[in-house]
C-alpha cells in the first residue's frame, strides 16, 4: 500500500472513531438528561423535611428518575408506595436506628471517586464523616443508634464469584472510635483460635446490647456466620453458609441469604431465616436471587430489593416460610423504618 492510501486509512479510522466517541458522549449525556426528568407514572417525590425520628415512616434512597434521584426520602410505613418527601441527602447505601442514620456516598473527582461514610443525627445533619476504602456494599446501625457499620469492596465488585476483597468497619458513634476493619478482632473458630491471610468481612448486624454484633466471615473458599463481642474485639463461628445476616427485632432469629447449590454462578442465592437457638434454617418463599441484606419490617416480616427497572424494588416476605413475595415499593433500596 503506498505511503497516500495508508494516510487516508488512518484519517479514516481516526474519523470513525471520534464519530463513536462522539456518539457515546452524547447518548451518556441523553441519557443522564432522561435521568433528571421523572418518568412518567412513577412515584411522586417532592422536597420537605425528612426526620429519623418521627414515627411510622420508612426512609430509604430513592431511585426514581427526576431531580431526587439518590436522595433520602420517607413515605408513612403503612403506605409504602405512597407520595415520598425528599431530604436533599444523596447516599449509595443508608441505615437507621434511634435517630441515628449512616449515609455511604461517593465523592467525584476529576479522575476517579471516593467514598465516604458520614453519621447523620435525627434531622440528617453530619456528625462525622470516615474515608471508606472502596465501592459501599451494605450499612447497618444498633439498635440504640450509639454503633454504625458499613462494608466496602476494595477488591473485586461482586459478591456472587470468589475473587473479591471486603472491609467491615464499625464506630462508635458517641466517642467516635473507629475499627477500620473487623480483621483486627481475634477470631475463634470450631473452638480455637484461627488465623488466615484470606479473611474477609461483611454484612454486619448489631444486638440491642451495645455488645453483640453478627457478621458473615469468609475464609478458605467458605462462608460463616460468626457472633462478634464489642468488648473483647472478638468473633466466632457459628453456622456455615450464611450472608449478609440481618438479626430480628427479638434478637432469636437471623435472616441471611445463602448459597444453594445448583444454581448459577451469577445468582447462587436463596432467602433464610435461621433460629439462633436451635440453629435450624427456614427457607422463605422468594423462588427469585436475593443479593441484598434484608430488612425486619417487624419480628414476623422481612424487606428486601430486587432488580428493578430503574435500579431496585422492595419487596417484602414473611420470615417463617408462608406467603409468597410482595412488592411493596418501586425504585426505591435502603430501606429503614424509624421512630418506633
Amino acid at each position: 500500500m503506498i505511503l497516500r492510501n495508508r494516510i487516508l486509512v488512518l484519517l479514516a479510522a481516526l474519523a470513525a472513531l471520534a464519530a463513536v466517541a462522539v456518539a457515546s458522549v452524547l447518548h451518556a449525556s441523553a441519557r443522564a438528561d432522561r435521568r433528571d426528568r421523572a418518568q412518567p407514572g412513577g412515584p411522586q417525590v417532592t422536597s420537605g423535611t425528612v426526620t429519623l425520628t418521627t414515627p411510622g415512616r420508612m426512609v430509604f434512597r430513592n431511585l426514581a428518575w427526576g431531580p431526587h434521584r439518590d436522595e433520602l426520602t420517607t413515605v408513612p410505613a403503612t403506605d409504602p408506595s405512597g407520595p415520598r418527601t425528599a431530604s436533599g441527602v444523596k447516599c449509595l447505601r443508608f441505615y437507621a436506628a434511634s435517630g441515628t442514620g449512616v449515609c455511604l456516598q461517593a465523592v467525584h473527582g476529576a479522575v476517579s471517586d471516593t467514598y465516604r461514610a458520614v453519621v447523620l443525627d435525627a434531622h440528617l445533619k453530619e456528625r462525622a464523616r470516615y474515608d471508606v476504602p472502596g465501592i459501599p456494599s451494605r450499612a447497618r446501625v444498633s439498635p440504640t443508634g450509639h454503633f454504625a457499620a458499613w462494608t466496602a469492596f476494595v477488591g473485586g465488585d461482586s459478591y456472587a464469584g470468589t475473587n473479591f476483597s471486603t472491609r467491615a468497619a464499625i464506630v462508635d458513634v458517641r466517642t467516635g472510635k473507629l475499627t477500620p476493619s473487623l480483621e483486627a478482632y481475634r477470631v475463634v473458630k470450631d473452638g480455637h483460635v484461627y488465623r488466615a491471610a484470606d479473611l474477609n468481612f461483611w454484612g454486619v448486624t448489631f444486638a440491642s446490647d451495645d455488645r453483640t454484633f453478627y457478621a458473615t466471615m469468609a475464609t478458605q473458599g467458605r462462608t460463616y456466620l460468626v457472633r462478634g463481642d464489642l468488648r473483647t474485639r472478638t468473633v466466632t463461628t457459628l453456622h456455615t453458609n450464611v450472608e449478609c445476616p440481618s438479626l430480628s427485632p427479638d434478637g432469636t432469629r437471623i435472616a441471611f441469604k445463602k448459597r444453594v447449590r445448583g444454581l448459577p454462578k451469577d445468582a447462587p442465592w436463596r432467602l433464610y431465616v435461621l433460629d439462633l437457638r436451635t440453629m435450624r434454617e427456614t427457607p422463605l418463599a422468594e423462588p427469585r436471587n436475593v443479593d441484598d441484606q434484608a430488612v425486619w419490617r417487624d419480628t414476623h416480616t422481612l424487606v428486601y430489593a430486587l432488580p428493578g427497572d430503574y435500579g431496585a424494588d422492595l419487596y417484602t416476605i414473611p420470615a417463617d416460610g408462608t406467603g409468597k413475595p410482595r412488592r411493596i415499593s418501586t425504585a426505591a433500596v435502603s430501606p429503614a423504618f424509624v421512630g418506633r
